[in-house]
C-alpha cells in the first residue's frame, strides 16, 4: 500500500468490513509499514476502548451498590440471586481492576456518582422510598469491593 488511492480503501474498509479493517491494521503494525495505517480510525478505536472499560466499571458498580442497598434495607428479600448478583459484580470489578491497575482511581472518582444511581436503582426496584436510603454510601469502596463483607 504506497498509494494514496490504496490508503484511501484501506480507510473506507473501516466503514464498510470492520473485520478486515482491523485484521489489515494488525497487518500492517506488525510489518511495520506505519506510513499506511490509518490512524486516525486506530485512534478513535483505542479511545473508545479505553471509555468502553470506564463504562463497564461504572456499571457493574452501579449494579453491586443497588444489590448491596437491597440486601441491607429489605432483609425479608435477599436471596441467592443477589447473593450471586453482588459476587459476580465484585469478580467483575476485581478481573477489571486486576487487569486495568490504572482505572483504580477512577473507581474512587466515579464512586459516589454511582452510588446516586444506584440508591435510585434500588428505590425503583424495590418499590421503597428513596428516603429509605441515605443519601451518602453506607459502604466504604473498600467493603463494597470486599468478597467476604455484606452489609447487616
Amino acid at each position: 500500500m504506497t498509494t494514496n488511492l490504496k490508503l484511501t480503501s484501506y480507510q473506507e474498509l473501516y466503514h464498510i468490513d470492520y473485520y478486515k479493517w482491523l485484521d489489515t491494521t494488525a497487518q500492517l503494525l506488525r510489518n511495520h509499514q506505519f506510513d499506511d495505517v490509518d490512524f486516525d480510525n486506530l485512534i478513535e478505536e483505542i479511545e473508545a476502548m479505553s471509555g468502553s472499560q470506564r463504562r463497564e466499571l461504572e456499571n457493574r458498580l452501579r449494579v453491586l451498590l443497588m444489590h448491596l442497598l437491597k440486601y441491607k434495607y429489605q432483609p425479608e428479600r435477599r436471596s441467592n440471586s443477589w447473593l450471586n448478583t453482588i459476587d459476580e459484580q465484585r469478580n467483575q470489578l476485581e478481573l477489571l481492576l486486576e487487569y486495568s491497575p490504572s482505572l483504580k482511581p477512577f473507581y474512587s472518582e466515579v464512586f459516589d456518582k454511582c452510588y446516586v444511581k444506584a440508591r435510585r436503582s434500588a428505590a425503583n426496584e424495590t418499590g421503597l422510598s428513596i428516603n429509605t436510603f441515605p443519601s451518602d454510601s453506607p459502604f466504604t469502596q473498600d467493603d463494597t469491593l470486599n468478597p467476604d463483607w455484606l452489609p447487616e
